[in-house]
C-alpha cells in the first residue's frame, strides 16, 4: 500500500492501515487542513468548496468521505460528481467559489485515487501553500464547525454542459467549419469522465460520426490508462481499418490528450501542444510556455511568428506561473497537455480537441499531412539508478561545470541546451535516481546524447 503526500496533494493506493493507503482516515485528515487553509487565505466570501471526481471505482467512497469533512469543517458544498479535472476548475470561479477538490489519480491505475487541491481560481495550490497543508495535516491544526456551523449539500450536474458551452464560445473553435469537413472521429476514453463529456462536445460541435471506445465510466480502465503508445493498441488499430479521421485518447482525468492518425500512427503527444499553438499563433500573436522537459518543436514554432517562447520547471503550476508572468498566449506540457489561457489556466483536452479540428478543417489536410508539417523530433527518456548515499546534487553542480560553454538552465536540475538536442537532467524527489531526458532529430542521435551524460553521472558517482 503507498501514500505520496506532495505539494500537489495527496494520493495513494486504496486499502492498508492508518498512513500506508488512501484511505477514510487520511482522507479526513488532508481534507480537514487543506480546508483550514482555504478558510486563511481565501478572498472570495461565498463559503462555498467545490468537490468532482472521476469514474474509479473508489471515488463514490472517497467523495463521501471528502464531503462530509468539508461539511462538518463548516463549508458549503458543491458536488459536481463526474466530472473531467478541467470541469472541476472551470466550476469553482464559474461557482465563484473558494476552492475545489478533484478526486483523481489521473494516468494511474484503478487501484490508486488522490485529492488534488485547487484555490479560487481554480487552479492547483503553489508549493508554499501545499507544504502548509501538509503541516497542518501533521500537527492536526484543524477545528471543525459545532452543530449550528455545519456546511450545507447541494449537487450540481449542469457543469458538464457549462464546460462544454464555454469550449464552444472561444473565438477560435470554428464549429461551422468543423461541421462543414464532415470529420469522422474515433475516441478512447478509457472508461472513465470523458466518456460522458467528449461525445457531446463532438456532437455540440457537428461531428456526426464517432466511433466509441471505452466510454462507459466503469472505472474498470480496459487498458493502462496513462496514454503512450504501449498501451493503445486497440484504438490504433480501430484508425488502421480506415474508420476515421482522427482519434483523440485522454486519460481518466481528461486533461492530458493523444491523438492517432488516420493511417493508425500515433501523432505523438508532445506535438498536441505544438499543433494547437500553431493555430493559436496564426491568429493571436503572443508568447508561449512549456516545461524544460518538453520539445523543442513548440519553440520553432513561435520563432517562426517572430515571438518568444519560455521554459518554466515541470509541473503544471510552474507552466502557468510562467505563461502569466510572460502573457503567453497559449503553452502547456509536452505530455499532450494544453493550457489556452483564453478559456482557463488549466491543462483542458477538452479545448485541446476543439482548436486541433479546427485547425485540420482550416487546412484540409489529412492528419498525418499536417503532422509531417512540424519539426522532426525525438525525446528518449532514460534514469540513472544511484545509492541513497550519493550527493545527487552535488553530481548535478560538476555536470553543468563540465558543459559550462553550451546553453545551461537550472532552475530545474539541469538543461544543457546544444545547437541541435538537449538534455534534461532532473533529480527525483522520492528515489535516489537522475531522470535523464533527451532530445535530437532521430531517436538514435537523442539515445546517443542521453547515453554520453549518462557515463558522465556514472563516473562522477564513482569519484
Amino acid at each position: 500500500m503507498t501514500l505520496i503526500k506532495s505539494i500537489s496533494g495527496i494520493r495513494g493506493t486504496i486499502g492498508g492501515g492508518a498512513g500506508e493507503g488512501l484511505n477514510p482516515l487520511d482522507i479526513v485528515k488532508f481534507t480537514s487542513a487543506y480546508a483550514t487553509l482555504i478558510r486563511k487565505t481565501c478572498t472570495v466570501k461565498s463559503n462555498k468548496i467545490v468537490v468532482g471526481r472521476d469514474a474509479r471505482i473508489s471515488g463514490e467512497m472517497v467523495k463521501n468521505v471528502v464531503v462530509g469533512t468539508l461539511m462538518g469543517m463548516g463549508w458549503d458544498v458543491v458536488d459536481i460528481d463526474l466530472a473531467s479535472t478541467p470541469t472541476t476548475e472551470l466550476a469553482v470561479t464559474m461557482e465563484g467559489a473558494c476552492g475545489g477538490i478533484i478526486l483523481t489519480a489521473s494516468h494511474n491505475p484503478k487501484q490508486w485515487n488522490a485529492l488534488k487541491l485547487l484555490n479560487e481560481h481554480g487552479e492547483f495550490l503553489n508549493a508554499a501553500e501545499g507544504n502548509e497543508v501538509l503541516r497542518i495535516a501533521e500537527a492536526e491544526e484543524f477545528d471543525y464547525a459545532d452543530v449550528d456551523h455545519l456546511g450545507s449539500y447541494r449537487k450540481d450536474l449542469t457543469y458538464n454542459q457549462k464546460h462544454i458551452d464555454s469550449v464552444l464560445a472561444l473565438d477560435l473553435v470554428d464549429v461551422e467549419a468543423i461541421k462543414k469537413a464532415d470529420f469522422r472521429v474515433a475516441i478512447d476514453c478509457v472508461n472513465s469522465v470523458g466518456g460522458i463529456i467528449l461525445p457531446e462536445l463532438l456532437e455540440r460541435l457537428g461531428v456526426k460520426h464517432i466511433e466509441k471506445l471505452y466510454c462507459e465510466p466503469t472505472g474498470n480502465f480496459q487498458h493502462n490508462p496513462e496514454p503512450l503508445e504501449k498501451n493503445l493498441g486497440d484504438i490504433m488499430n480501430l484508425m488502421k481499418g480506415g474508420k476515421a479521421d482522427v482519434a483523440f485518447v485522454v486519460d481518466p482525468d481528461v486533461d492530458r490528450l493523444a491523438m492517432i492518425c488516420e493511417n493508425g500512427v500515433m501523432y505523438g503527444e508532445e506535438y498536441t501542444l505544438v499543433t494547437v499553438a500553431d493555430y493559436v499563433l496564426k491568429h493571436t500573436p503572443g508568447n508561449t510556455v512549456s516545461n524544460l522537459s518538453s520539445t523543442r518543436a513548440l519553440r520553432d514554432v513561435t520563432r517562426k511568428y517572430g515571438m518568444e517562447y519560455n521554459a518554466s520547471a515541470v509541473g503544471e503550476v510552474n507552466v502557468v506561473t510562467k505563461m502569466k508572468a510572460t502573457n503567453a498566449v497559449i503553452g502547456g506540457e509536452g505530455n499532450g497537455g494544453v493550457i489556452y489561457p483564453a478559456s482557463h489556466y488549466g491543462r483542458d483536452a477538452l479545448v485541446g480537441i476543439a482548436l486541433f479540428l479546427s485547425h485540420l478543417a482550416h487546412e484540409g489536410k489529412k492528419v498525418s499531412e499536417l503532422r509531417a508539417t512540424y519539426p522532426p523530433y525525438f525525446i528518449a527518456k532514460n534514469r540513472v539508478d544511484l545509492t541513497p548515499e550519493i550527493d545527487v546534487d552535488a553530481i548535478l553542480t560538476k555536470v553543468k561545470e563540465i558543459y559550462k560553454n553550451e546553453e545551461i538552465n537550472d532552475i530545474d536540475g539541469v538543461k544543457i541546451d546544444f545547437a541541435d538536442k538537449w538534455v534534461h537532467l532532473r533529480k527525483s524527489n522520492t528515489e535516489p535516481i537522475i531522470r535523464v531526458y533527451s532530445e535530437a532529430s532521430t531517436m538514435e542521435a537523442a539515445e546517443e546524447i542521453g547515453q554520453k551524460i549518462m557515463d558522465v553521472i556514472n563516473e562522477l558517482a564513482k569519484k
